[in-house]
């Protein structure tokens, strides 16, 4: 059996001990507590503080949780809430247009998958919860770019290589492309990620009216897409779905 690394240990329970208190902690409460020298502790104290998940008060000198470990608790809770109000609506869209349905969050330079519904029909699918879908190429990669800007600057910085010779790669077409997203409120890939196959996804919005995620419908291009061109009805009912979970979230109307 692996060993466990014992400084992460250490600073796991002092992060519980802060988390389980009322009252700012000072080193000696924290060292006592956990049975730790005042050194040790005041080292893992230090690198918490480094990373934004303690802080010291400046007059007092305790310390306390900081402001990245909440803002990694919120993320956790958002993609759940995200994902709760999503699913009645996904399971409507799935069956309203015919195609399969995904959910996605920007993580890291890519979206992650969160929620995925399959095609109404009878054939065989692959569950995708959990998969990776590229920023620059996918419709739920370009929404995430166009409306947040924190994914904005991950797909700029990203290899943006090319997976069909419809990809757009270059800086100033990809631009352009999330310039079209936010004038319309929608994004497209049309064989541009997997030969064949063609996408349609909005974005979804919170409370703060930030963006949270995008949801979208997948399938082979002959029924996405009529005469050449995406299927006006498919755009509205992704579009509709967009704003029905936006709205559950907070976020009124868009």
């Amino acid at each position: 059996m692996a060993r466990n690394i014992q400084s992460l240990e250490r600073a796991a329970a002092m992060l519980r001990l802060l988390a389980g208190g009322e009252r700012r902690l000072g080193l000696s409460d924290i060292a006592s507590s956990l049975g730790l020298a005042k050194g040790t502790a005041h080292g893992i104290l230090r690198t918490l503080q480094q990373e934004g998940f303690v802080e010291q008060d400046d007059t007092s000198g305790r310390y306390q949780l900081g402001a990245e470990l909440l803002r990694l608790g919120t993320t956790y809770l958002d993609v759940h809430e995200l994902r709760a109000r999503a699913l009645v609506w996904a399971d409507d869209l799935a069956r309203s247009s015919g195609e399969s349905v995904y959910l996605g969050v920007l993580h890291q330079q890519g979206v992650l998958i969160v929620h995925h519904v399959f095609r109404p029909d009878d054939s065989r699918q692959v569950l995708e919860i959990g998969a990776m879908q590229p920023l620059h190429s996918t419709a739920l990669g370009k929404v995430l770019s166009a409306y947040d800007p924190v994914a904005h600057s991950e797909a700029l910085e990203s290899d943006r290589k090319p997976f069909t010779d419809r990809t757009v790669c270059e800086l100033e077409g990809f631009e352009h492309i999330l310039d079209l997203t936010r004038a319309r409120g929608w994004a497209a890939d049309v064989e541009e990620t997997w030969v064949g196959v063609a996408s349609i996804a909005a974005p979804i919005h919170d409370r703060r009216r930030m963006p949270v995620g995008a949801v979208g419908i997948t399938g082979a291009v002959e029924r996405v897409c009529q005469e050449g061109e995406l299927r006006p009805d498919l755009i509205a009912a992704v579009r509709d779905c967009a704003r029905a979970v936006s709205r559950d979230l907070g976020a009124g109307r868009f």
